[in-house]
């Protein structure tokens, strides 16, 4: 296992993302962190339900989305880890995903934040 982390370390791709991906996690987490003492009670988190109470989470749910994206980027970090022997580009492909997929979740909380503050 070792040696498959010396081969995907020397993936310049791979690299890139996962540290993207990890940058955009701790930003992620640095940012509710520093704001959660000044969000109220409730905020609109679930924006896909129906209009009204619905919508609301209590203030400790702002921290989904990270652990949400969390569990995803750990999930497909392993998984490319695991595929790249066999297949190098579904590898990328799937860490290329993480970035997205953390960039989007940064991006919601902030705009969630700021539609609050």
């Amino acid at each position: 296992m070792k040696g498959l982390f010396k081969k995907v370390n020397a993936d310049r791709i791979i690299k890139l993302s996962t540290y993207f991906s990890l940058g955009f996690l701790l930003l992620h987490l640095i940012f509710v962190s520093l704001l959660y003492k000044f969000l109220p009670p409730l905020l609109p988190i679930f924006n896909q339900m129906p209009w009204g109470e619905e919508r609301l989470g209590i203030k400790i749910e702002i921290f989904l989305p990270f652990l949400i994206t969390l569990l995803f980027f750990s999930l497909n970090f392993f998984i490319s880890l695991r595929l790249y022997e066999k297949m190098p580009l579904v590898s990328r492909i799937v860490n290329i995903t993480s970035v997205l997929l953390c960039v989007l979740s940064f991006i919601f909380v902030i705009r969630t934040i700021q539609l609050i503050i």
